[in-house]
């Protein structure tokens, strides 16, 4: 088997799980005798090798991942480690010529026949215009925390980050109890409500808000809010848990960098108003106490679970027998319980086209399964009606 020098790098927002494929690679590619180059954080690190930061023997992984101090040197524990052991970056597209020109310089230096992208559609989009100018040779793998790559069931990270949230709403329910509180939690998901979702499902929430639903925080969807709490209220419960994602926007249609604060000050000026032209039921909502509280990039951390281990390896595994099968431009995914690949030149049309008109790729299908349970379970989902 002839040996092959292939490259992997990881870009965009670190999640769970990103080490795991770095890893499987390795080891995948080990058995091949084939040489393997991390790229120091995504594409900077091509900039980084045109410049003479970095040597290519440097670059070199082992199948130990990387070295270890004292007793524990050659461990395998990449699995196990969240971020990325490469480092990662998010810039956007490179407007400068100049930094495209090194780019494209750093990869030709190293002369590897092929590069594993691990990334979201932002990194996805970006990477692949690079190869389109340099002639690369990509496979893609899709992590995101966010689950909006099109065409693939999992992305890696996605159910970590969903055990994450789903871990700090259980922990919230019982501060929410002790004082009464309606507690606000604001997730990550900037065009897509699949973490704010599931996590509010698998969390108990009672209210869950998502911009394919609720893209802004109308009135009307406000007005909504109040009746749900109001209705538990009533059955004896006087606490409550609202998932609201980040890409919620606020009533005058622009993005709200603190949403769920946003929503705080939006549900008790309306229980005010209501209040106030004698809404006898919705009087008695004056007394909420209110806490608002956004994870941020707790949902990034935390060890991976097995799933996103799993899901990680068979997709480094399978990034590998692609370029062992001289199959590149592909895209690795996971659709009906098995692992395998589409075509990436598709993918990225869609991609583009979705971020030209500023809508998310991959969003939460307003008629699909996991909606209809979450109605199922009696939890407002912001599309109200008396």
């Amino acid at each position: 088997m002839s040996n092959k020098r292939i490259g992997i790098l990881t870009s965009g927002g670190d999640c769970p799980g990103l080490n795991a494929v770095i890893r499987a690679v390795v080891k995948s590619s080990t058995l091949k005798n084939w040489d393997v180059y991390g790229i120091p954080y995504g594409t900077d690190g091509f900039i980084g090798i045109a410049n003479g930061k970095y040597q290519a023997d440097d670059l070199i992984l082992t199948k130990h991942g990387y070295a270890l101090p004292g007793m524990l040197k050659g461990l395998d524990v990449l699995q196990f480690l969240s971020g990325s052991v490469l480092g990662s970056l998010s810039k956007g597209h490179p407007g400068d010529p100049k930094i495209t020109e090194a780019i494209l310089k750093g990869y030709e230096m190293l002369d590897l026949e092929a590069l594993i992208i691990v990334g979201g559609d932002g990194s996805l989009d970006i990477i692949y215009d690079l190869a389109q100018k340099g002639n690369w040779n990509i496979v893609a793998v899709p992590k995101t925390i966010d689950n909006d790559v099109p065409f693939t069931e999992w992305a890696v990270g996605f159910t970590t980050a969903v055990d994450i949230v789903t871990q700090a709403l259980y922990d919230l329910t019982f501060t929410a109890a002790s004082h009464e509180r309606i507690m606000i939690v604001q997730v990550m998901g900037r065009d897509a409500g699949h973490l704010a979702l599931n996590s509010g499902i698998a969390g108990g929430a009672d209210i869950i808000l998502i911009p394919e639903i609720t893209p802004f925080l109308t009135s009307e969807v406000v007005n909504g809010c109040c009746h749900q709490l109001m209705k538990l209220r009533t059955s004896g419960r006087h606490f409550a848990l609202i998932v609201i994602s980040e890409g919620v926007k606020g009533e005058n249609h622009e993005s709200e960098k603190y949403i769920a604060d946003y929503l705080e000050e939006r549900i008790l000026k309306q229980v005010s108003y209501l209040c106030d032209i004698n809404d006898p039921v919705l009087c008695g909502l004056t007394s909420l106490d209110i806490r608002a509280t956004t994870l941020g990039h707790l949902q990034r951390s935390g060890t991976p679970l097995s799933l996103d281990r799993l899901l990680a390896t068979v997709y480094g595994i399978k990034a590998v027998e692609l370029i062992e099968e001289e199959k590149y431009d592909q895209v690795v995914v996971w659709r009906e319980g098995q692992v395998t690949s589409l075509p990436l030149k598709p993918i990225i049309k869609i991609i583009k086209q979705c971020h030209a008109e500023k809508r998310c790729a991959f969003p939460v299908d307003p008629q699909g399964f996991m909606v209809k349970t979450a109605r199922s379970l009696g939890i407002y989902l912001g599309d109200y009606s008396d």
